[in-house]
């Protein structure tokens, strides 16, 4: 063999094996987002149960029981392609309803409702999280994805292309009070 023949060999296989890496790479990072959408699946569907426990608790008044069950019914049993806005008007229903600390206090003042106000709480502050993660690792695979030598190679395979989750999580400001 010649020395040329040998140089080109030894370029093709560490071609082969950057390719490959990257593979590993964009497999990796598909696998992240399924676990995070799996996690905010999981933290959205927590807040919307918590807010519907809450609605037919009877501590809320019953304009407000409705509007914030109405609301946590629509997220539970939104469609995907519906999902983004179900949990949006949760969020927005979340506000309307706890827009004032006195709202609070008669869920704390109710039996058993320290925790609820608590586990509530806890629920609308993770939602934010789990999105943020969710979406990070969106990020990170479509740049990667982005790249001529994944797509020239068609390095991604038959995955789909990976979609962030918009969606408005703004939480009530008087739940967020009583933690600070």
């Amino acid at each position: 063999m010649t020395p040329t023949l040998i140089w080109i060999l030894v370029a093709l296989v560490a071609i082969g094996l950057y390719l490959s890496w990257t593979a590993g790479r964009l497999d990796r990072l598909h696998s992240r987002i399924d676990a995070a959408r799996a996690a905010l699946d999981a933290q959205l569907l927590r807040r919307a149960s918590v807010a519907q426990e809450l609605a037919t608790a009877g501590v809320l008044d019953p304009a407000a029981s409705m509007v914030l069950y109405e609301a946590a019914h629509g997220a539970r049993q939104a469609e995907e392609e519906q999902r983004e806005v179900a949990e949006s008007e949760l969020s927005q229903a979340l506000r309307a309803v706890f827009a004032e600390s006195a709202q609070v206090e008669a869920v704390r003042a109710a039996p058993g409702g320290e925790a609820a106000e608590r586990e509530l709480t806890e629920a609308v502050r993770r939602v934010p999280m789990a999105r943020r993660f969710h979406n990070d690792a969106v990020g990170a695979a479509r740049r990667l994805r982005q790249h001529r030598k994944v797509r020239w190679f068609r390095l991604a395979g038959h995955a789909p292309f990976p979609m962030s989750f918009e969606m408005d999580d703004e939480p009530p400001t008087a739940l967020l009070e009583r933690v600070a």
